[in-house]
C-alpha cells in the first residue's frame, strides 16, 4: 500500500468507523475500486444487504461519472434501515461513502464525513507520496 493510501485508510479507520453509527466506510470509485477497510471491519448488521448495496452504488457511481464535472457534491440513498452517504471528491468520480443505521443523527455524521473528505481531498493533491 502506497503512503498516501495508507494516509486515507487511517482516516477511514480511526475517524470514521470508529464512530458507532458509521457501520461501513470507504473511498470508492465504479466497480468498488478504492480503498476501505476490510470487510471484517464493518458491522455485521449490514452483511445480509451488502451485495444489494453494493450493486445500488454501483448504479450511482454512473451518475457521478456524469455529473461530478457539474458540481455534483454529494448523493444520498436508503436501503432498508440504511442511509448510504456518497460524499463526491471534487472533479472526479471518486467518492467517500458511509453506510449508516437510517435513524442516526446525520447532521452529526455530515460534520464527521466532510471533515474527512477534507483531509482526504488535502492528501490526494498532496505533491509527495510521503
Amino acid at each position: 500500500m502506497r503512503p498516501k493510501e495508507k494516509k486515507i485508510l487511517d482516516i477511514l479507520l480511526n475517524d470514521l468507523q470508529r464512530l458507532e453509527d458509521i457501520h461501513a466506510c470507504g473511498v470508492v470509485r465504479r466497480g468498488l475500486e478504492g480503498i476501505f477497510p476490510s470487510t471484517e471491519e464493518f458491522a455485521r448488521e449490514i452483511m445480509p444487504i451488502w451485495d444489494t448495496m453494493k450493486a445500488t452504488m454501483e448504479k450511482l457511481f454512473e451518475i457521478i461519472e456524469q455529473y461530478s464535472d457539474e458540481g455534483l457534491d454529494k448523493i444520498y440513498f436508503e436501503l432498508r434501515d440504511y442511509d448510504v452517504m456518497f460524499f463526491i471528491l471534487p472533479r472526479t468520480d471518486t467518492a467517500l461513502v458511509a453506510i449508516v443505521p437510517a435513524l442516526a443523527n446525520r447532521g452529526l455524521l455530515e460534520v464527521e464525513m466532510e471533515n474527512a473528505r477534507r483531509r482526504i481531498i488535502e492528501i490526494i493533491e498532496s505533491g509527495n507520496e510521503s
